[in-house]
């Protein structure tokens, strides 16, 4: 299954305790990568992270990103939007 996970950064989250987290958290972000957990990955400026992933359910998306050192700090949380194929797409199909 198919999972965005956005991110949005907390009140609580200064330059100085990002770049405290930095050398934990972006090791641990390329190691989802090559796991294949994050299939895509963007960002954006002032808020974070967005990762479409790639996981056999929304709790394990969770579980995956909980263990981030910035969420598990609790400076940084995520939205989670299961996605999947554009199913009203097989209408223009004609059945023969």
């Amino acid at each position: 299954m198919k999972v965005f996970a956005i991110a949005s950064a907390q009140p609580t989250l200064t330059p100085d305790k990002l770049q405290q987290h930095l050398p934990h958290e972006v090791p641990a972000t390329l190691q989802l990568y090559l796991d294949g957990k994050v299939e895509q990955f963007w960002f954006r400026e002032q808020a974070g992270p967005i990762f479409l992933m790639n996981v056999e359910s929304v709790d394990e998306a969770k579980a995956i990103l909980n263990a981030l050192p910035l969420v598990a700090d609790e400076l940084m949380k995520y939205e989670y939007l299961p996605v999947g194929p554009l199913a009203p797409l097989g209408r223009l199909i004609q059945k023969r």
